[in-house]
């Protein structure tokens, strides 16, 4: 008998793998979907204390637990599933140990299943402990992390525009998976909580379903040609999946329309037909996860030898990060647009800072110096530096925070402390307190470089492109805690004196000429051999081009610092001045009330101690 044949009545174990792989991979996405929606509803929905959990929290986080447990369930049966696949052998060949261990350990697909596992084991650690919704934010986000690791090996990757491929597909999977998983988590809690959380969902809703259908119409022209691919079986699921999408638009149309009626009951009944479109919504993902697309595109060609027109010119979508960009300026123009209602001005010079970091940003990662960053190490620092050092200035001089303390829903009474209170509460707590600490954040800012470049690090991240966004992540995170700390208009946990500030920017003037000149002074390749499988037909002296690489880091770092210590003596000075100024007004006030003033008082108790001096002696 041959594998994928039906001989005798039988099925072979070869088919039997073919079937099982699509329905695991949905049973894991509807119980990822439906832990996700159940976390949501925890963290967002149910009523808690001051940020404690109550008891109708704590019964579904009873039902998250066990959602999770099957989640893991259906991974661990997906490892085994893929592994049959590959070695196109029956299933109990999988459960081999050395054969499964070599998968986990040495393969790019038993990486990610063996990271997916931690991740959510993790996560339901996390939730087994949780008493207060802090923990279940982070129980949410390592569910989320797990449930699009896979996206990043998936087919996307091997499309020549894979950054728009995958960059598309994680904001499709997260948003949809929040959507659906939120129309969850509103059936399986109490009428109470549901009515007063359907308001608050359909805003949600909202921007899910505009993200949704933005980011699957970007998925699907990055897979298809829309010219000759409309006819396979891949086309047919995708345009299946387009209907299912606008039917459950149409759902959150009629939501909306429910809840300004005030009919919670119509709206209850709507719930159980959407969340049935969405079921049928994921397992056509989850179906659409195991085929190939029609077309498989061979990779990019490398641009040619870049000019000041290239530069200027040259622009290539890094999805992802675009995506987080627009994400993060749609949120900020919604926080101005509320201020702006209510009466209250916000400061134009902040929004144009903030857009000014939003442009350096995607100009760093998908404009022509990000292009040519991913073929040359030069471009690369320059990317670096930009993204690094020149974007996040603008990120913290437009207060980011600070808007979002003014604009994020308050609690719904005065025991819950709701988003507005959970993001004071970060600010004012001990992790936050920690990395804001100027010596941690020079150790961040300037002691990754030598982690990063020094070690066969930088060689291993350029060869994917998870590796180039987390780099990239990493670079615009480290750059803004550290001008956070130095001239950020946003609170701070602790208040750093002006003097420690100076010597943190001088230290870091410092590290950044000494790591500079270290690249000046290599003689091997510190890219694993990555620049070197490019054959590109310019810059072809790679060590050259390295050590042009630590000349550009140290000139282009040296003037950020410089301006950030102009501004932090600016700073001091102003400072100094509003404080003269209340001392002045203090002492008026005082004169008129015919009271001492705080020197007067100083003084007075000067003489004091004197005279008790005088006394014991």
């Amino acid at each position: 008998m041959r594998y994928g044949v039906i001989t005798h009545g039988h099925i072979s174990s070869n088919t039997l793998v073919s079937i099982l792989s699509p329905v695991v991979k949905d049973l894991s996405l509807i119980a990822s979907t439906a832990t996700i929606g159940l976390l949501l509803a925890i963290a967002f929905f149910i009523h808690e204390k001051k940020g404690f959990l109550q008891a109708e929290a704590m019964r579904v986080r009873k039902l998250a637990q066990l959602s999770a447990l099957v989640w893991i369930a259906t991974l661990v049966g997906s490892i085994f599933v893929e592994l049959a696949d590959i070695l196109n052998e029956s299933l109990l060949s999988s459960f081999n140990s050395t054969v499964l261990r070599s998968f986990l350990q040495q393969t790019i697909i038993g990486r990610t299943y063996l990271a997916q596992l931690i991740f959510a084991l993790v996560a339901i650690l996390v939730l087994s402990k949780a008493r207060k919704v802090g923990s279940i934010y982070w129980s949410l986000g390592l569910t989320l992390l797990a449930t699009i690791l896979p996206i990043f090996q998936s087919h996307s990757s091997g499309l020549s525009n894979h950054t728009l491929a995958i960059g598309s597909l994680v904001f499709h999977v997260i948003f949809i998976t929040l959507w659906v998983g939120g129309v969850l988590g509103l059936i399986v809690i109490s009428p109470e909580e549901r009515t007063a959380s359907l308001s608050r969902f359909s805003a949600f809703a909202l921007w899910a379903a505009i993200i949704v259908s933005l980011s699957g119409a970007a998925n699907a022209y990055s897979r298809l040609n829309f010219l000759s691919a409309w006819n396979s079986s891949y086309a047919s699921l995708v345009l299946l999946k387009i209907v299912l999408t606008g039917l459950l638009i149409a759902f959150g149309a009629k939501h909306r329309k429910f809840i300004l009626l005030k009919k919670p009951n119509d709206t209850f009944s709507l719930l159980g037909m959407e969340l049935v479109v969405m079921v049928a919504t994921i397992a056509v993902g989850g179906w659409l996860s195991t085929l190939n697309p029609p077309e498989h595109p061979s990779s990019a060609s490398i641009p040619p030898a870049p000019n000041l027109s290239r530069l200027i010119w040259y622009y290539s979508p890094d999805a992802l990060f675009l995506g987080i960009l627009i994400l993060a300026s749609a949120l900020y123009i919604r926080g101005v647009v509320v201020l702006s209602k209510r009466g209250d001005k916000w400061p134009i010079g902040r929004t144009i800072a903030f857009f000014c970091g939003v442009g350096f940003a995607d100009y760093a990662t998908s404009g022509g110096i990000g292009i040519y960053a991913s073929y040359a190490f030069s471009y690369h620092m320059i990317a670096h530096m930009i993204i690094g050092m020149i974007a996040p200035i603008g990120f913290v001089l437009s207060a980011p925070m600070t808007l979002a303390l003014r604009t994020l829903p308050i609690g719904r009474d005065a025991d819950e402390r709701g988003i507005r209170g959970s993001l004071i509460s970060l600010i004012h707590s001990k992790v936050l307190g920690f990395y804001t600490n100027p010596i941690v954040v020079l150790a961040i800012f300037d002691g990754s470089l030598f982690l990063l470049y020094m070690t066969p690090l930088f060689g291993a991240m350029m060869h994917s492109h998870t590796g180039h966004l987390i780099m990239d992540i990493h670079f615009l995170l480290s750059g803004y805690l550290f001008f956070h700390v130095i001239i950020g208009v946003d609170p701070n946990p602790k208040k750093v004196p002006h003097i420690v500030r100076i010597i943190v920017l001088f230290a870091a003037m410092s590290i950044h000429a000494f790591f500079s000149i270290t690249l000046l002074s290599t003689s091997t390749l510190l890219d694993g051999g990555y620049f070197a499988t490019l054959h590109r037909t310019w810059n072809t002296d790679l060590l050259v081009d390295q050590h042009l690489g630590g000349s550009i880091g140290w000139a282009m770092g040296e003037i950020p610092i410089l301006l950030a210590l102009i501004a932090t003596f600016i700073q001091w000075v102003r400072d100094d001045s509003r404080e003269a100024v209340r001392i002045d007004r203090a002492a008026q006030r005082a004169d008129a009330m015919g009271e001492d003033d705080e020197l007067a008082e100083y003084n007075r108790y000067l003489a004091s101690l004197g005279e008790r001096d005088l006394k014991n002696d």
